[in-house]
């Protein structure tokens, strides 16, 4: 895969996958791609990229919208599959589409972990500041090549007709 800087794909994440520029890409599903979060430092935690242009889910038509949500629902399957698998303490997912800070349909899948100190835990992983979630020792590296490969094998088995 050809890697821009990181100034080049940040700035365009969809076009950035589309071109096969973007690292983060697991695979590219139906309706948009599958990527790792930036940060992870909730392990898995990963995001849905709509391939079209939208800004809202309302953006939608109403079937468009049911294959993105069905596709989003099949992306937290399979991490939580590759994350179990793994680690014991992962304890459920929390979906969001949001679109304050980045007016491009997404949406944002989080694992939860027993090990998460409180209030963390039981709240919105919001809450985490940026100094924590933003932690040099939370970005995406190499280190999660081995969970990527792991969920898009999932996929793959979930995308099966």
């Amino acid at each position: 895969m050809n890697i821009s800087t990181p100034s080049d794909w940040h700035s365009d994440r969809v076009g950035a996958a589309e071109r096969g520029e973007n690292p983060t890409v697991i695979t590219r599903m139906r309706t948009g791609w599958a990527v790792m979060g930036d940060t992870q430092h909730l392990p898995g935690y990963v995001l849905l990229l709509y391939a079209g242009t939208a800004d809202q889910l309302t953006d939608l038509p109403v079937r468009e919208r049911g294959r993105f949500l069905t596709e989003m629902s099949l992306l937290g399957e399979a991490t939580l599959k590759a994350i179990s698998a793994r680690d014991s303490t992962v304890d459920r997912l929390n979906y969001e589409i949001l679109g304050n800070s980045w007016h491009h349909l997404h949406a944002h899948i989080h694992p939860r972990y027993s090990w998460e100190p409180m209030p963390w835990r039981t709240g919105p992983v919001w809450r985490y500041d940026a100094s924590h979630r933003d932690a040099p020792e939370h970005a995406l590296g190499p280190r999660h090549e081995e969970l990527k490969e792991a969920i898009a094998a999932e996929l793959r088995t979930a995308l099966l007709p």
